[in-house]
């Protein structure tokens, strides 16, 4: 955990949405050129595998909480990551919502398995679930639940 200026917080995060990646990417990009240490992809496909580990834990302890909101967007940070770390596998960066969901639907093609799309559906649902706070309690719960095996297929393809 990183303390920061209040100012320097809100810029990071308002950052970090325009180009559509999360702060922490933000932050080791910011350190590799301040450091003059190059990243590589192996270090990014890390990177990608652990922050995905982090908010599918930071969903969960969500739920236990009781704070669907904030579950559903950690589930969808995981679903993200695990995706793009995969894409960075392949030497593919993604970077956008829309790159992620036309990789997850050529891989779902590729891999001739109907079943990643259908799981990344319910990553999408709770992402929408954050901005709207529509979906019950038992739809999120099963959206993370999928989430989680969506992650756990994934794994195996790295």
């Amino acid at each position: 955990m990183i303390i920061l200026p209040k100012k320097i917080e809100e810029k990071l995060k308002e950052e970090s949405k325009r180009i559509g990646i999360s702060e922490e990417e933000l932050i080791l990009e910011a350190l590799s050129k301040i450091l003059n240490e190059p990243i590589d992809p192996e270090t990014k496909i890390e990177m990608h595998l652990k922050l995905s580990e982090k908010y599918l834990k930071d969903a969960e302890d969500f739920l236990v909480k009781k704070d669907y909101v904030q579950a559903s967007e950690k589930a969808w940070g995981a679903a993200s990551q695990i995706v793009k770390a995969l894409a960075m596998k392949e030497g593919i960066e993604v970077r956008s919502h829309g790159e992620l969901h036309k990789y997850i639907t050529e891989l779902s093609k590729k891999r001739e398995d109907k079943e990643i799309i259908t799981l990344w559906f319910s990553a999408i649902s709770l992402h929408q679930n954050f901005y709207e706070n529509w979906l019950p309690e038992e739809a999120i719960k099963s959206g993370i639940e999928n989430v989680r095996k969506l992650i756990e297929k994934l794994r195996k393809l790295l």
